[in-house]
C-alpha cells in the first residue's frame, strides 16, 4: 500500500497525523497557509492518551524540557495587589503527575520537527478546490500546481477551508459561544516565574502566564457575535480588544500598548463545531476542524489522540472501499434557535438495534456504568452504540457495589438490561411463573396479607427470589417488594 494523503494544516493534529501516516507507509504532503509557525497561543496540556502517543514518537523528553513550571494562580486587584491564590496541585495532578503543560507553540514545533523527517511540508499555500473522483481527489492550490491524492484530511482548525469546500459553509457548523480570546507574548510576568497572575472584572479576564521564559498574556471577554467577523483581520482584532479593555485594566493598562504593537497575536471567538459526520467520501476532518473545543477543553490532547487513532485505522483497513461524497444534513438545533434538525456527529442517523445487555440506564447512572464492558475481541465499539457487557464479570463486580446492603442477581441484571432505549415509564408485560404463584400463595397463607405489587420484571426474575441464598432467609413477600421497588426505580 502506497496511498498518497494530503493534510491541510501543520498544527498539533496535522503534524501528529503526518508522522504516523508516513510511518505506516503513506506518502504524505502537508500544506500550511502560514509562512511559518505561530509563536502565540495559550499553554496547553498533554495528558491521558496523548502522553502515550508523544512517548512513542520519542518527543516526550523534549516536551518536558520545555514544560512550564507553574505552582499557583495569583488573583490580583486593579492596583496589582494579590488578594487570593490557589495551589495548582489542587486542580492538576492527573496521570500520576505525568501530564505536561507546555506553550502551544513549543508543542507544535516539537511535533512538526518530527513530522518533517517523514513528510513533505509546503508553507505559504492553501487548498482552493476539491473534486472527488472514483480513484481519488483532484486538488487545486492557491500557489502550487494541481495534484491528485487518494485522501484529503482537513486539520486546519476552527475555520477549516477543507470543511468549507467538502462539507459546506462555515456558519452551518460553528456556534459562537458569546466570548472572544486573544493571546500574545508580553515583556514581563506579574507574579513571578512560577505563578499565573489573573485580574478579573465583570465579563472580562486578563492574565499573564510565565510559560517557559516567554510570558503570555490572555484577554478573555464576553461579547456578542461581531457581524462580518473576519478571523484573518488583525487590525480589527486589536481594535476590539482595545475598545473592550480601555479604562478597565487598572495599573495593567500599559499592556494594551503591547496589543497594538503585537506582530503575532492569536485572536478568535470561543466557538463550538458540530457536524453530522467527520467524513465525506475521500475527505475527512480531524482536530478543531472536526470538533473544536476552542479554549475550554483538552483540545491539544484530543487532537493528538484523534490523529494517532485515525492513522492507525487507515493503516489497518487498506482494502476498505471509499464511498463517494454524500449530502450532509443540517446541524442539531440549539436552545432558542430555529434550525433544521440534525443529529450530533457521534450519533448514528438511525439508531440500530442494540444487542441484549445494553441499557441506557448504565450510561445515565454512575452506579451502573461498570456493567458496560466491551465485548472480548472488539477493540473499538461503534460510535453511539454502547458495548455489550460481559455479564458474568459485570455481575461479580456489581454484587455489593451498587447496593451494599442488598444482593443483585444475574436474573435481575438481565431483566434491567433487556430493554434497550425503552422509556423509563414503559414496563414489559409479564406472566407470573407457576413457581412464583405457588410461593406467593404459600406466603399469603402463612400470614403475609399484602399483595405483591407488579415488579415490572420477567417471570424468571420474580422466581429468582425463591432460593434462600438469594433472599438471605427473609420473607418472600419482603424480597418481592424490594425487587418491585428496584424495577420501578
Amino acid at each position: 500500500m502506497n496511498k498518497s494523503v494530503l493534510i491541510s494544516g501543520a498544527g498539533v493534529a496535522g503534524s501528529t497525523l503526518a508522522y504516523w501516516l508516513a510511518r505506516e507507509g503513506f506518502t504524505v504532503t502537508v500544506v500550511e497557509r502560514a509562512a511559518g509557525q505561530r509563536a502565540s497561543g495559550n499553554p496547553v496540556d498533554v495528558k491521558g492518551p496523548a502522553l502515550e502517543v508523544v512517548e512513542q514518537m520519542g518527543i516526550a523528553p523534549r516536551l518536558r524540557a520545555a514544560a512550564t513550571v507553574v505552582r499557583r494562580i495569583a488573583f490580583l486587584d486593579g492596583s496589582g495587589n494579590e488578594r487570593a491564590s490557589m495551589n495548582m496541585n489542587s486542580i492538576q495532578g492527573s496521570a500520576d503527575g505525568r501530564e505536561i503543560e507546555i506553550a502551544r507553540a513549543d508543542l507544535a514545533a516539537a511535533l512538526l520537527a518530527t513530522a518533517q523527517d517523514e513528510a513533505e511540508i509546503r508553507w505559504n499555500d492553501t487548498i482552493t478546490g476539491l473534486t472527488q473522483r472514483e480513484d481519488g481527489v483532484e486538488v487545486t492550490f492557491e500557489h502550487g500546481a494541481p495534484a491528485r491524492f487518494d485522501l484529503v484530511i482537513g486539520a486546519d482548525g476552527l475555520h477549516s477551508g477543507v470543511r468549507r469546500l467538502a462539507f459546506g459553509p462555515e456558519q452551518e457548523f460553528i456556534r459562537h459561544m458569546g466570548m472572544f480570546v486573544a493571546t500574545l507574548p508580553v515583556d514581563r510576568t506579574l507574579a513571578g516565574a512560577h505563578a499565573v497572575a489573573m485580574y478579573n472584572t465583570p465579563g472580562r479576564s486578563f492574565s499573564v502566564h510565565p510559560a517557559h521564559g516567554i510570558p503570555l498574556a490572555a484577554f478573555i471577554f464576553r461579547h456578542a457575535p461581531v457581524p462580518g467577523f473576519d478571523h484573518r483581520d488583525p487590525a480589527a482584532h486589536k481594535r476590539l480588544v482595545t475598545e473592550t479593555y480601555r479604562g478597565r485594566l487598572g495599573r495593567f493598562e500599559d499592556f494594551l500598548a503591547q496589543v497594538a504593537d503585537a506582530e503575532d497575536m492569536y485572536f478568535d471567538s470561543v466557538s463550538q463545531v458540530r457536524l453530522p459526520s467527520w467524513t465525506n467520501g475521500r475527505v475527512t476532518l480531524v482536530g478543531d476542524a472536526a470538533s473544536s473545543l476552542s479554549l475550554f477543553g483538552d483540545g491539544s490532547t484530543l487532537a493528538i489522540a484523534a490523529a494517532h487513532t485515525l492513522a492507525q485505522e487507515l493503516a489497518h483497513t487498506p482494502g476498505r472501499p471509499v464511498r463517494g461524497p454524500t449530502p450532509l444534513r443540517t446541524p442539531p438545533p440549539h436552545p432558542g434557535e430555529a434550525q433544521t434538525t440534525r443529529l450530533h456527529p457521534r450519533e448514528p442517523t438511525a439508531r440500530p438495534p442494540i444487542p441484549h445487555g445494553n441499557s441506557p440506564a448504565q450510561h445515565r447512572s454512575p452506579r451502573l456504568r461498570p456493567l458496560s464492558r466491551a465485548t472480548p475481541g472488539r477493540r473499538h465499539p461503534a460510535p453511539g452504540i454502547p458495548p455489550t457487557p460481559d455479564l458474568a464479570n459485570a455481575n461479580a463486580a456489581a454484587r455489593g457495589r451498587f447496593w451494599p446492603d442488598r444482593s443483585i442477581t444475574p436474573q435481575l441484571t438481565r431483566a434491567v438490561q433487556r430493554q434497550p432505549w425503552a422509556p423509563r415509564s414503559t414496563k414489559p408485560q409479564i406472566t407470573p411463573t407457576p413457581r412464583f404463584a405457588a410461593r406467593l400463595a404459600a406466603e399469603t397463607r402463612g400470614g403475609c396479607e399484602e399483595r405483591v405489587p407488579d415488579t415490572g420484571l420477567s417471570g424468571e426474575t420474580q422466581g429468582a427470589a425463591n432460593t434462600p441464598e438469594r433472599s438471605g432467609g427473609q420473607s418472600y413477600c419482603r424480597v418481592a417488594r424490594r425487587m418491585a421497588e428496584r424495577g420501578s426505580a
